[in-house]
């Protein structure tokens, strides 16, 4: 088993840029690529902030933040990951996009490197079909945002080696986090769980139940879930709650996982959660962006 000196990471949004500085904050050089220019801007400012962050609070010293910061560098050529062991794939959650990517990243990368993908719903199987080494393809899903949360789920693909799968888990150890294995099915675990309650909570919200302060109020002080479900839908990305519900239903084949129409109506009207200003909730002092964010 190799070990990972250097990670490059696509997709400088909120996931990408939170798994790069995990990586830099546990000493690995990283390679981050976005093809947006503004969104790498974001990406080194948020990673900056974030650092600052934790200097304040004590838990990096000032001269351990310079170096992480010195540990990342950005850039928009896929082919600057042709040197790196390991490459995490965070781009929108699209089975067909990461394909695409997949065959570009399967010519690029060296033949030793590790593809793996940050998705939380969609088969590593057939993302691995779209490359000639599908035994070195892993799914391997950060919670978010990834310099907080400590868990990792690690999902094999039907023909992922034992090799691939020990260095995704040590690289996991590595950088501090604890892992969790799915088996390569629909949701894997977090999200076969965690969506359709999001899914019942709009569903109570679309029939008269209760408001959608009820809603979450309910589920914070009777069952201690930090966020109430429709608080979190809008800090995930009402698209990408509808984008599981939906690889979900078409992968399990159960009418149980339908999208409730509510969450699809919202979605429709560009009421994708905090990113957007505007969710099951209104976050005003976020402006309103023209598009929705393709990186979370």
């Amino acid at each position: 088993m190799s070990e990972v000196k250097i990670i490059g990471v696509v997709g400088g949004g909120q996931m990408g840029s939170g798994i790069a500085q995990v990586a830099a904050m546990h000493g690995v050089d990283v390679v981050l690529h976005d093809l947006d220019h503004r969104a790498l801007s974001k990406a080194s400012s948020s990673i900056s902030s974030s650092i600052d962050r934790f200097v304040s609070k004590g838990t990096l010293s000032q001269a351990a933040g310079v170096e992480v910061l010195k540990r990342v560098r950005f850039t928009t050529n896929l082919e600057d990951f042709h040197t790196a062991d390991f490459i995490i794939e965070a781009i929108v959650e699209s089975e067909e996009v990461k394909k695409s990517l997949f065959v570009k990243l399967d010519k690029i990368a060296k033949s030793s490197a590790i593809l793996a993908s940050n998705t939380s719903s969609i088969s590593i199987t057939r993302i691995a079909s779209s490359t000639t080494r599908p035994c070195q393809v892993i799914g391997m899903h950060f919670m978010n945002p990834p310099p907080l949360k400590k868990l990792i789920e690690i999902i094999r693909g039907a023909d992922t080696s034992d090799e691939t799968f020990a260095t995704t888990k040590a690289l996991s150890q590595r950088l501090g986090k604890v892992v969790i294995t799915s088996q390569d099915y629909s949701g894997f675990i977090v999200n076969r769980i965690l969506m359709p309650m999001i899914n019942e909570a709009f569903f109570t919200l679309y029939t008269g139940v209760a408001t959608k302060e009820d809603i979450d109020k309910g589920m914070k002080l009777g069952t201690s879930h930090p966020m109430g479900p429709l608080e979190l839908a809008d800090f995930i990305g009402l698209d990408v709650c509808l984008s599981i519900m939906r690889v979900l239903h078409a992968g399990l084949g159960d009418n149980k996982y339908a999208p409730c129409p509510l969450l699809v109506q919202y979605v429709d009207a560009g009421r994708l959660g905090r990113k957007r200003g505007i969710g099951v909730y209104k976050y005003s002092e976020e402006p309103r962006s023209t598009k929705s964010s393709s990186r979370l």
